[in-house]
């Protein structure tokens, strides 16, 4: 694992208690999600924070310095499933990698709410 994984599990950790809380949570809530999905390879389920941007039912989450992180490789070229606490409430979607040169984006498409 590179210093820089290390590094952003440790962001991970510390900033996932302060989305729950009351007041920096609901701020902070309108730009980062935390995302589970099922790796590829590995078959464990993985959970971290990203930072989006949401239209209706799409989310799209742009991978800062892709080049160093590699899990946005489990929605590419195929896409798989996912999962991101929205508003307090975990949605589920499938979500599709899309390279272009250097950048790298991520886009889900948000399943129907179940009305109970």
């Amino acid at each position: 694992m590179s210093m820089f994984q290390r590094g952003a599990g440790m962001f991970n950790t510390l900033l996932r208690p302060v989305l729950g809380a009351p007041v920096v949570g609901k701020f902070l809530s309108g730009s980062l999600a935390e995302v589970t999905y099922v790796g590829r390879k590995s078959g464990r389920r993985v959970e971290l924070l990203v930072s989006y941007k949401r239209r209706g039912d799409e989310v799209l989450i742009a991978v800062a310095m892709p080049d160093k992180k590699t899990w946005w490789r489990n929605f590419y070229p195929d896409g798989s499933q996912i999962g991101i606490v929205l508003d307090g409430v975990l949605r589920t979607g499938r979500a599709l990698a899309r390279k272009d040169g250097k950048r790298v984006t991520v886009k889900v498409e948000l399943d129907p709410i179940e009305q109970a």
